[in-house]
């Protein structure tokens, strides 16, 4: 029988052995974009799974780097797998280390991608080898899967990971907690439009009534497009990046504007697809093109409740208070909880700074998320 006193008290025992696993692994710098990086990071956590007794497969992809897939407790064949769900790679490039190494001072650790989210898949290690040494099989197998290119869209394994959801019961995602390390039961999801404007170039002193200036185009559709925006909802619709002109005497003849949206719910998604395309020239000679899109769609609540009122109750019975969060950013669970299987996220790692030099995580706290991960995954 499970007693999640027992397991929080294994994960305590093993702390130094998990801080080790978790300096090998921010030592494996994997940026998204370099595969061999990536495939020295799926290499040393196929390792590991299968120290802890996994079947493991690396996915090999021609420019990607490797992701891996683990199975444990197989043998509970019928049953329908709990999916725990990261990613190995990271923002930092190679060569980061040397300026940012990994490094233990007082209760914190620090060094890049420690908390985004290799604290994760550390934690998630130490769950399945609790679990193990407490003699606690799950009722159902548990999968693991590691997807080699979240932090630039989930391009490579999008097919892969979507058809592991979709045979899971249930999906937990160990990205880094929210603050105060609360679990993150909502989600917005993620898009990027693309506006390009195309009016006339024409000599900037000679005759410039000739042009059509894309530059002003752009301008004034800028008001138009933030006013898309419903904060108090949390829908939100940002500019971030403008490009335009040749010369300081030529009329421009073409501006680009890249705009970022987040939205809350999948209405909200449909919503602001609908109404970018929508928008027309106020010059009556310049064009507009609109492309991109909602590319994660949103992490509704409702797809993440029961699963934390269960981590709730297990992190009582360990004298651990359990928070929730909602949060603007998005992860591979975004794309679960699309599918409607159960998703909960913010399972790892507790800590601050992702993708900022001060990033680290919370060193006490590592053995309480691997316990309440092994509880939680003993319980569903």
């Amino acid at each position: 029988m499970m007693d999640p006193q027992a397991l929080l008290a294994y994960c305590e025992a093993e702390l130094e052995a998990l801080v080790h696993c978790l300096r090998q692994a921010v030592e494996i710098e994997s940026p998204s974009l370099n595969k061999p990086a990536i495939d020295r990071m799926a290499n040393f956590c196929a390792e590991e799974f299968h120290k802890r007794g996994g079947n493991v497969r690396l996915l090999d992809h021609p420019m990607a780097g490797s992701a891996v897939l683990a199975e444990f407790w197989g043998s509970a064949a019928g049953a329908k797998p709990i999916l725990l769900l990261g990613h190995t790679d990271t923002v930092w490039e190679v060569g980061t280390l040397a300026s940012m190494p990994f490094d233990r001072r007082d209760d914190r650790a620090y060094g890049p991608g420690i908390f985004d989210m290799k604290s994760g898949i550390v934690c998630g290690l130490f769950a399945l080898q609790a679990l193990a040494a407490q003699n606690v099989a799950p009722s159902c197998p548990v999968r693991f899967f590691l997807n080699p290119d979240e932090e630039v869209s989930s391009t490579a394994f999008r097919e892969e990971l979507l058809a592991e959801a979709q045979r899971a019961r249930a999906v937990l995602v160990l990205e880094p907690a929210a603050a105060m390390g609360a679990l993150k039961t909502a989600r917005k999801g993620v898009g990027e439009f693309q506006i390009t404007v195309r009016g006339r170039s024409a000599h900037a002193g000679i005759n410039p009534a000739a042009g059509v200036n894309a530059i002003s185009e752009l301008a004034r559709q800028i008001p138009r497009i933030e006013k898309l925006a419903r904060p108090k909802r949390g829908l939100t619709v940002n500019v971030d990046v403008i490009q335009g002109g040749t010369r300081v005497n030529v009329i421009p003849e073409v501006a680009v504007a890249r705009v970022d949206v987040r939205v809350p719910t999948a209405r909200d998604s449909n919503t602001i697809e609908a109404r970018m395309r929508v928008l027309s020239p106020i010059h009556p000679e310049a064009r507009l093109e609109i492309t991109g899109g909602v590319n994660r769609p949103p992490m509704e609540r409702k797809m993440a409740s029961a699963l934390f009122r269960k981590a709730r109750e297990l992190g009582s019975r360990m004298g651990l208070e359990v928070k929730e969060a909602a949060t603007g950013g998005g992860s591979d669970g975004n794309f679960t909880s699309a599918l409607g299987i159960p998703t909960l996220d913010g399972l790892g790692g507790c800590g601050d700074g992702a993708h900022a030099r001060h990033e680290h995580v919370i060193v006490p706290e590592l053995p309480r998320r691997a316990a309440l991960l092994a509880a939680l995954i003993a319980s569903l």
